[in-house]
């Protein structure tokens, strides 16, 4: 393992080859049994098999009445779904009242629905269609058919249809959680900030981007400025949570956000995968990101690197405990980081590649001599379009955006890779 020491002199990794190492660095989550009101949102670990066939039996597709033979029918008696089947098997002339799914008698033919029946006494006549309006057992789904692929997102509809085939518990991948830690005395999260004071731009964008990229947020809380806190929080993370421990933990965001679970974000019962670190991760006096980690004996994966904005991002791994992403304190710089460690991380703990795009650049973009950029754009026929407003501190051009382009350092003019942004809904 290599610690590096915040004093040590670092050459930024490329922008691609940062991206690459943060894919690579994830380690497979193992496998879990959840039930399926946790399953959400995770990838199945294993074909999903039907586990009874669907009908169950063969059962009435209308309300009306089961027959046998040619009309008229006598009824004999009636079924209700979820009901006492019929006893015995219809011979031909005979007919049982029946509701939508329930099972049919043995030697029934058709169901011969309502609107086209005519009753007369006890008997019963209409025109039938022989083998019409009867669901037969697993002409759906047949027992022990595999109706999904290992890899499948659950979603709301896949717990729908596990549940229907008999599933209580499915095994799963599960989403990596992720805990943010939102740092900076100037920081407010509500209202209008004072003089000396900026309004949180980026723990509000991190829940969606980290959901959309495939996680699932555990926590959230702020820290104060200083090492104490922000050591205090990453080591609960390498270490049981000791009763009545009494080191300095992390204060809510704030009463309508609070902390998932009680104690530091992340600790042994949180089980978090990831932890952003919001701020703190630049060489300012107020950064203490790089000391802490040092302290911790944390291994540094990743030390700055060569993009703009964002440069001064961070991704270490804490002995025994998650990986760690540092964010710069800008919000459109922010962005950019987590597009360019954070989204990878996420997508690596589920097994899952990034789409990748190129487009030309159908407007003026100014290349960096040294550092890869990362511009806003809008697809067209023609190309991506910059959108401009896409200064460090300003998410307004990202807003904008569709995409960020992957503009190399001296480029000359060919096309560029794409990186989707977040949609909503």
């Amino acid at each position: 393992m290599t610690v590096v020491r915040p004093e040590a002199a670092v050459r930024p990794l490329s922008w691609p080859a940062a991206r690459d190492l943060a894919a690579r660095s994830v380690r497979p989550l193992p496998t879990a049994d959840l039930p399926l009101s946790r399953a959400l949102g995770c990838r199945l670990a294993a074909p999903l098999r039907a586990l009874v066939a669907v009908p169950g039996a063969d059962v009435a597709a209308m309300d009306g009445y089961a027959v046998a033979g040619p009309p008229p029918w006598r009824v004999l008696g009636r079924v209700l779904a979820g009901g006492v089947p019929y006893g015995s098997a219809l011979r031909p002339g005979e007919a049982v009242e029946i509701a939508t799914g329930a099972p049919v008698p043995p030697g029934s033919e058709s169901v011969l629905p309502y609107e086209r029946s005519t009753v007369d006494g006890g008997q019963v006549a209409g025109e039938i269609e022989t083998g019409r309006h009867i669901r037969r057992r697993g002409e759906d789904i047949a027992e022990g058919a595999v109706v999904l692929g290992a890899g499948a997102v659950v979603t709301p509809v896949v717990i729908g249809l596990a549940a229907g085939l008999g599933h209580d518990v499915l095994a799963v991948r599960p989403v990596p959680s992720v805990a943010v830690l939102v740092t900076g005395d100037e920081v407010v999260d509500h209202g209008l900030p004072g003089p000396g004071r900026v309004r949180d731009a980026i723990g509000p964008f991190l829940p969606g981007l980290i959901e959309w990229a495939g996680g699932r947020l555990a926590s959230r809380a702020r820290l104060p400025d200083g090492a104490a806190a922000l050591q205090a929080t990453l080591s609960a993370l390498t270490r049981p949570s000791l009763e009545g421990d009494s080191s300095p933990g992390p204060e809510p965001l704030s009463r309508g956000n609070p902390r998932s679970r009680s104690g530091p974000p992340g600790g042994s019962g949180d089980g978090v995968d990831v932890v952003v670190v919001c701020g703190a991760s630049s060489r300012g006096p107020a950064d203490h990101l790089r000391g802490v980690l040092a302290e911790l004996a944390a291994e540094v994966l990743v030390d700055g690197v060569a993009v703009r904005p964002g440069h001064p991002q961070l991704l270490a791994r804490l002995p025994g405990g998650p990986l760690v992403v540092g964010l710069p304190g800008n919000p459109f710089a922010a962005l950019a980081a987590a597009m360019t460690l954070l989204v990878p991380v996420l997508r690596g703990h589920r097994g899952v590649e990034a789409r990748r795009e190129s487009s030309a650049l159908a407007g003026p973009v100014r290349a960096h001599e040294r550092d890869t950029r990362l511009v806003p754009v809008l697809r067209s026929g023609r190309g991506a379009i910059p959108v401009g407003h896409d200064r460090p501190g300003s998410l307004w051009g990202a807003a904008l955006a569709e995409a960020l382009a992957v503009v190399p350092p001296g480029w000359s003019g060919e096309q560029v890779e794409l990186i989707e942004l977040p949609t909503g809904g």
